[in-house]
């Protein structure tokens, strides 16, 4: 069901079967592209070789001129601010419209998040591998499926539509997205003639399940940091001092738990919830999909939905202390921990910074001496569902996946689309993806359900097939 004012027709049943059949018949080289990919180890995080992630951008782009329908395809990169640094490489082609038709621009990424220890992984996390209907492996799904998505689309429009078509086709393959699009607001500085598009399709997120899709129309905003708690000029012994002066872990752990309520809900006041309705989902549901221990209860408040869209989160991510394998008989001086908290749609990041940052510092346990570095933001999104592009691929989702969509929120941000929006304001955005709840992205066993990859390409054929024929 959508909410567009904007009612369209179906799209000709000819032009549906002709392209399910060329997406049916190119997926075996889709999905070997995809594996292709996937052993690319293309991690965008300053500790991982950049190397991996130029290998990649030059693998996509190649992909993207066999296409045919680019004269030029580039790979690309930005300055990250007035920084000196400069962001990782990126995918960029255009094909021009023609006869007054619309522009599209496809997004996805190609980088991918650390596989972790490997020791979680049942299969080699860089090593594509088929099990039943899915495909194993970092990036499989998040978000070299989004590549491949729309590189088999095109693939399969220009098979059916052939040199006739009109619509124009901007592409936009990013390089960093895992490791915070640094250079994404200057990159769409450089390259904003070439990256102009009527409708913005952003193939980055999930489904609500393997047969029924997903328009995301709502996502959570972020903000991170690095939180650090000093207490000594230097470690003590644990048995001469303990007792009575506080370790630095003593005093972060108790700074921690003021974040959340006994409920296990955000107890930082200035964090806003958004009002909204939302899908029933059972308990037995949510403990299934994300691997709750039997007897561990669930935290917060409200429906079990509000609590992933509309409301807050925080989560520490990541510290750095002693290792129980290397632990001493000493006081910490010093501790540090990597805080990510998710914003409310309708809350601006920085406001929801401003709230966190002045929890932390006011009147910190034992007077400790607390600061926050390594500060990122990214502002939350609500989609306008009212335009004719979330009609368009309405249709396309109901005639590609035989389902009508669902439209969702999700937990996750994707801080760059209010990048988007700043840059290219009248365009329609419209999120889409290759993910289902069994997906396991940014985690071990990430997978690609290779009947979702079909249905996500199809669909996306139909709406640039719709966009090319100007279905109303």
């Amino acid at each position: 069901m959508t909410d567009s004012q904007h009612p369209v027709r179906p799209t000709d049943p000819r032009t549906v079967s002709e392209l399910a059949e060329a997406v049916h018949a190119g997926l075996p080289s889709t999905i070997a592209d995809l594996s292709s990919l996937v052993r690319i180890p293309s991690v965008s995080w300053d500790a991982f070789d950049p190397a991996h992630v130029a290998e990649s951008a030059e693998a996509v782009a190649q992909l993207v001129r066999e296409t045919g329908l680019f004269d030029e395809v580039t790979v690309s990169r930005a300055p990250i601010g007035d920084t000196g640094a400069t962001g990782q490489p990126a995918v960029l082609a255009r094909r021009e419209a023609r006869d007054g038709k619309k522009t599209v621009l496809l997004y996805a990424h190609h980088d991918v998040q650390p596989q972790g220890d490997d020791a979680h992984w049942d299969t080699p996390p860089f090593e594509p591998t088929l099990k039943g209907d899915r495909l194993y492996g970092r990036g499989a799904s998040d978000d070299k499926a989004g590549v491949m998505t729309h590189v088999a689309a095109l693939r399969a429009v220009r098979e059916v539509v052939g040199d006739d078509l009109g619509v124009g086709i901007a592409l936009f393959i990013e390089g960093e997205e895992e490791f915070g699009s640094r250079s994404f607001a200057d990159f769409l500085a450089q390259h904003r003639d070439q990256l102009a598009a009527d409708v913005i399709v952003v193939a980055d997120s999930d489904n609500w399940s393997t047969s029924v899709p997903a328009i995301t129309v709502g996502l959570r905003g972020n903000v991170t940091f690095r939180l650090t708690v000093r207490t000594l000029a230097h470690a003590s012994h644990s048995g001469m001092l303990g007792g009575v002066v506080p370790d630095a872990m003593m005093a972060m752990v108790r700074l921690l738990a003021s974040l959340h309520d006994d409920d296990g809900g955000v107890a930082v006041a200035g964090l806003r919830s958004r009002d909204a309705q939302h899908p029933e989902q059972s308990e037995e549901t949510l403990r299934e999909e994300s691997g709750l221990l039997e007897g561990v209860r669930t935290i917060g408040h409200g429906p079990l939905l509000s609590r992933v869209w509309s409301q807050p989160s925080i989560t520490v991510t990541g510290i750095d202390a002693p290792t129980v394998a290397n632990a001493s008989n000493t006081l910490s001086p010093e501790v540090s921990v990597r805080i990510s908290a998710r914003v409310a749609p309708g809350q601006p990041a920085a406001e929801a910074y401003e709230a966190l940052r002045e929890h932390l510092l006011t009147d910190p346990p034992f007077g400790a001496h607390v600061s926050i570095d390594d500060v990122d933001t990214g502002d939350p999104f609500l989609v306008d569902t009212s335009g004719p592009a979330i009609a368009d691929v309405t249709v396309a989702m109901t005639e590609g996946w035989g389902e009508a969509p669902v439209q969702t929120g999700i937990g996750g941000s994707i801080p760059f689309i209010a990048d988007l929006v700043k840059t290219f304001p009248h365009a329609e955005i419209l999120v889409t993806g290759v993910e289902d709840p069994d997906t396991r992205a940014h985690s071990p066993n990430e997978s690609q359900h290779l009947g979702v990859l079909q249905k996500a390409i199809l669909t996306e054929a139909i709406l640039i097939a719709r966009l090319d024929a100007e279905i109303r």
